[in-house]
């Protein structure tokens, strides 16, 4: 059981026992009622449990007034007085009334649409109706009516005093907004006071005590009790509610009900008087008095309530505007990009349905930044964004009347142009890649991009997805094509696209099936022309059907991801066949590893379990990449650079295959993780033409790498030519159809030996 609810049930005994005790010890319960409301009001204050605390210390200082008249009446008595005639304590008992007014008016939140002075007008004229019933029930038959009987001034406050707490009451409840338990414990103090009030006046304006009845005491000592469970409710602890604005509800029912009572108790006295008959003034003037200032109550109240009402058809128009530019806003986020403010792939893709819906023709760009990548590994993603937006901006300049620009995401951009033959597709491609290549200044720095683009032109009769799905073909083909360029979309593309797809899905069964097979290429030393090595080679060769190059089946399992589990089975096959050999002769095996392996974070880990499995010693393998994978900077390169470092602890070695074909950055030959430099078979010279100039390059490059201490091994030799000038350019090694062509492992130690 809760706090509040233990006060009442405590408490309820004594106050119903008050009836029962002689006049002094009532006086005293009423002080102890006092007291112990203001002791739990007081310790919940401290505690910070309450709200609206201005209005509970009013509650407090009303209760002190109580409790300090109600003693200075029992030592009156306990002195051997009458109790009854003490102006003074009359006094402080009467200020208890216009504090317990203040501390309701102090409990309730401010209308929405009103101001500090909401219920006000309600209160007046449920105070209004009051005073009439007061005069027409209490004061004008028991005052008035019966002189043989007079009632003192103290006496005669009270029934108006509680006008005061009525009205205060009813301002509460209609200010209130929605009445918590705390408001009605309030009320439930406040109708035991009124009620002990009338029932007290009843009694002694009719000759009886001034300590008054049974009933009264009861009454009195009830009302301390409800007043000091309302403070106990949790609901005290609570902030004000936001009142609920109504039109038409319980209230406006109330109000016109009390508005009702004041003329038919006007009416019923005034014939009660023609009938006796005692009529005079003050019988017509008190009750039409109140009765017309509740009439004009009535009309402030109109007037309050037409502002109300304009008020909130004020704010439901607002609410209404907000409402709508909420639903904008909400519309353009879901169709523009948030960084660059451009339209995304939704909005692209409607406008793109709708000019084909239409019957329209024109041509779609997709285009993406080359080097996006590096720029956010390097700089930051915050620079990378900045990028993006000026990109945006740089484009957006090239629109022309009815061209959408999109972003689709990360670095991929799209341009609708409708109307335009795909010339001048071709020629717009042209003009936005251009723009990407100049230099763009992104907080102090100077960042330099291209653009890769794929064009698609169309016309009535096609959709939204083929004509997307055909951009991006040609967008792919483009970046294999070398990026930096715009590639238009023919049939062609798509049947590759498709052979692709239809090569991995062959591949994966493959994989599965064991249809693949690793052969191995001789690398022979010059000037002994020693086995040192051979290169693993995959070969695909379907059972009944064509062999498959690696120049179809490589590529698709790049594009589709297959290349992983591709390159692992190669590195596992090729070091369980390359034991055997190096056993008998020393020579190792190299094992060409894509990019997207070494992206993986346990390659290292795999690298292991393929030679402990083998047994095949570290330093008998050697790992083939390309110059791509080392250059830049990011975590994938720094994660690159990490594996080969851990697996050149171990002895394997690391060659750079196809040397200066990509970046040949001389600065990541001096300084990251490389043992030997593959140069390209295109480096050779492959007519008299072109000896001196090939030369010449060979030999800069030999000579690069003996001054890093690298081993030099050139492909493609297959002539006694070529043989003969890398012998006397002094390389290190030589691979090639000259010295034998791929082998099954079987066949391997048949020329070593």
């Amino acid at each position: 059981m809760r706090a509040w609810m233990w006060y009442l049930v405590g408490g309820l005994p004594v106050a119903l026992a008050a009836p029962l005790l002689p006049v002094f010890e009532r006086q005293l319960v009423y002080a102890l009622g006092g007291a112990v409301a203001i002791a739990v009001i007081v310790r919940r204050l401290r505690a910070g449990r309450v709200a609206r605390r201005r209005a509970w210390w009013i509650m407090v200082a009303a209760m002190g007034c109580a409790v300090t008249a109600n003693l200075c009446w029992a030592a009156d008595l306990g002195l051997g007085g009458t109790g009854g005639d003490l102006p003074l304590v009359d006094g402080i008992y009467f200020a208890m009334y216009p504090l317990i007014g203040a501390a309701m008016l102090g409990q309730p939140a401010v209308h929405r649409y009103g101001s500090a002075l909401a219920g006000f007008t309600e209160a007046g004229v449920a105070l209004c109706t009051a005073v009439v019933v007061t005069w027409v029930a209490l004061y004008d038959p028991f005052v008035r009516d019966r002189p043989e009987h007079s009632v003192s001034l103290s006496v005669a406050l009270f029934p108006a005093l509680d006008l005061l707490i009525l009205a205060t009451a009813v301002r509460m409840v209609v200010a209130a907004g929605a009445l918590r338990a705390t408001h009605l414990l309030l009320l439930g103090g406040a109708a035991c006071l009124l009620t002990s009030d009338i029932l007290y006046f009843v009694s002694v304006a009719g000759g009886g005590g001034w300590a008054g009845s049974g009933i009264t005491s009861a009454g009195w000592a009830a009302t301390y009790l409800f007043l000091g469970a309302s403070v106990l409710h949790p609901t005290a602890a609570m902030p004000p509610a936001p009142a609920r604005p109504s039109s038409a509800t319980w209230g406006t029912v109330v109000v016109a009900v009390v508005v009702l009572v004041g003329p038919a108790a006007t009416a019923w006295s005034l014939l009660r008087e023609l009938r006796e008959p005692s009529l005079d003034v003050p019988d017509v003037v008190v009750p039409l008095v109140p009765t017309a200032v509740t009439a004009l109550l009535l009309v402030i109240r109109l007037g309050h309530a037409g502002r109300v009402e304009r008020r909130r058809a004020l704010d439901l128009q607002d609410a209404l505007r907000q409402q709508s530019q909420m639903q904008a806003l909400l519309r353009h986020h879901a169709l523009h990009d948030a960084l660059t403010g451009l339209p995304n792939r939704r909005l692209l893709d409607d406008r793109l349905t709708e000019l084909l819906a239409a019957g329209g023709r024109g041509g779609l760009i997709l285009f993406d930044l080359d080097g996006f990548k590096d720029v956010n590994d390097r700089f930051g993603h915050p620079t990378g964004d900045a990028l993006l937006v000026e990109v945006a901006r740089r484009l957006e300049a090239l629109l022309t009347p009815g061209d959408t620009l999109a972003r689709l995401g990360g670095d991929e951009f799209a341009l609708l142009c409708p109307g335009v033959g795909e010339a001048d597709l071709l020629e717009r491609g042209e003009r936005l890649l251009a723009a990407l290549r100049r230099p763009v200044d992104v907080n102090g720095s100077e960042l330099f991009v291209s653009g890769t683009a794929g064009a698609r032109g169309f016309s009535a009769g096609y959709s939204a997805t083929i004509v997307l799905a055909d951009a991006d073909v040609a967008l792919y083909a483009a970046k294999a094509a070398g990026k930096d360029r715009v590639v238009a979309f023919d049939e062609q593309l798509r049947d590759r696209q498709l052979q692709r797809s239809q090569t991995a899905q062959r591949l994966r069964a493959a994989l599965a099936a064991d249809e693949l097979a690793v052969h191995y290429q001789p690398i022979v030393a010059l000037g002994g022309d020693r086995t040192v090595g051979f290169e693993a080679l995959v070969r695909w060769c379907p059972p009944a059907a064509a062999p498959i190059g690696p120049d179809r089946f490589i590529p698709a399992a790049e594009a589709s991801g297959l290349i992983v589990a591709l390159g692992d089975w190669v590195l596992n096959r090729a070091c369980r066949d390359a034991a055997p050999w190096h056993a008998a002769t020393g020579a190792g095996v190299s094992v060409n590893v894509s990019p997207r392996q070494l992206a993986e974070p346990d390659f290292v880990a795999r690298v292991h379990a393929a030679l402990s499995a083998s047994g095949l010693p570290g330093h008998a393998l050697t790992l083939e990449i390309t110059e791509g994978v080392l250059v830049g900077a990011g975590p994938q390169a720094e994660q690159t650079i990490a594996h080969l470092t851990a697996l050149r602890a171990i002895g394997v070695k690391v060659a750079i295959d196809d040397f200066g074909t990509g970046y040949s950055s001389l600065a990541y030959l001096r300084d990251l993780p490389i043992d030997i430099l593959k140069i390209d078979r295109s480096f050779l010279p492959h007519s008299r033409d072109d000896v001196a100039g090939q030369t010449a390059l060979v030999r800069a490059i030999v000579d690069l790498a003996r001054s890093l201490g690298l081993v030099t091994v050139a492909e493609g030799v297959e002539t006694e030519e070529h043989y003969d000038l890398l012998c006397g350019l002094g390389c290190d090694r030589v691979q090639g159809y000259l010295l034998g062509h791929p082998v099954p492992a079987d066949a391997v130690l048949e020329p070593v030996g």
